[in-house]
């Protein structure tokens, strides 16, 4: 297997630092260096592990690195991306891949012109739950799939994801979409109609922070998806990932943290859980690093980012509306 240098360019989003740990867990990684504007949000992690510093990302892209993870402000995803493929770095790019169409079909385009990979991180995908939810219904367990209720109820973030200038939207464009990605992969068909409901209820912000998401998809498959920051901040995690997968022969239950300790302790102001399941951000960044060794291709695209991305960008156009929106 081939070696594979990669940098990293910001830790707005926080799974950069997860990410980060996955990766330097891999034998045949080398981080060599991380890009951040805000030199704070990554002293501590360059002087730990000894990596280069760079300001202005661009500077770290004429490096001799082979691929790049992308975890900064939803807003700027498509021009780093974009930057990347021109500098023939691979990339891995936090969701949402973009905040319209127009930019996604852009970054797949020009990754695919300049011949290097774009990788969405939908870590969900690697959740042991989930795999085994997905392998039951491949054997037919369940039979044809009639509907799907999922969930993705967290805690308000704060910082940038409530800037709508940075982030593209609330809580609908942030929770819909790992989910919707696990329903396109379970169902591989396009999604018809979108319809939509949001609010600002739990929270003081310029963004929604609960909706409710309704699918069809072309072969006649129905979902409901609760998009939501609707967990008080004494919630002992930030929040779930949740499916219920009806079929015509049985019903899948998918609780996707449940492989946890219930831990209480006078040390902490609230009860957390500790999961002991196996990490889903490092199955993720070793998934998109050992495609880059082996030249083959990543198992999540940038098509697979868009599709799922597009339906939140449908929810909000359905909103705007107040009518069901056709794909």
């Amino acid at each position: 297997m081939n070696h594979v240098k990669v940098g990293m360019i910001s830790f707005a989003h926080g799974h950069a630092f997860s990410y980060l740990r996955g990766l330097l867990e891999l034998p045949n990684v080398t981080v060599t260096g991380i890009a951040d504007e805000v030199r704070d949000r990554v002293a501590g992690v360059v002087e730990k592990h000894g990596l280069a510093y760079y300001e202005d990302y661009r500077e770290l892209l004429k490096t001799d690195i082979d691929a790049v993870v992308i975890c900064s402000e939803n807003v700027h995803h498509a021009q780093q991306t974009i930057d990347s493929a021109n500098a023939g770095k691979h990339v891995l790019c936090e969701k949402p891949l973009g905040i319209s169409t127009e930019e996604m079909q852009r970054m797949i385009d020009v990754c695919r012109e300049k011949g290097v990979q774009l990788m969405t991180a939908f870590p969900c995908r690697y959740i042991t739950a989930v795999l085994d939810a997905k392998a039951a219904i491949e054997r037919g367990e369940i039979g044809e799939i009639l509907a799907i209720k999922g969930t993705n109820r967290g805690t308000m973030p704060g910082s940038w994801f409530i800037e709508p200038e940075l982030s593209g939207g609330g809580a609908v464009l942030d929770h819909t979409v790992h989910v919707m990605d696990l329903m396109n992969w379970f169902l591989d068909s396009p999604v018809a109609e979108v319809y939509a409901e949001a609010g600002t209820f739990f929270h003081d912000i310029k963004v929604d922070d609960s909706g409710m998401v309704h699918v069809k998809f072309e072969n006649g498959v129905i979902a409901a998806l609760d998009t939501s920051w609707s967990r008080p901040k004494m919630f002992p995690t930030w929040g779930d990932v949740t499916m219920e997968i009806v079929g015509t022969k049985g019903v899948v239950s998918i609780d996707s943290f449940n492989q946890k300790n219930e831990v209480f302790s006078n040390l902490a102001a609230k009860p957390t859980y500790s999961g002991w399941g196996d990490s889903m951000d490092g199955r993720l960044v070793e998934g998109f690093v050992n495609a880059i060794a082996n030249g083959t291709p990543v198992p999540i695209t940038g098509e697979d980012g868009l599709k799922s991305a597009q339906v939140a960008l449908a929810a909000y156009e359905s909103i705007a509306q107040k009518k069901a929106i056709k794909l």
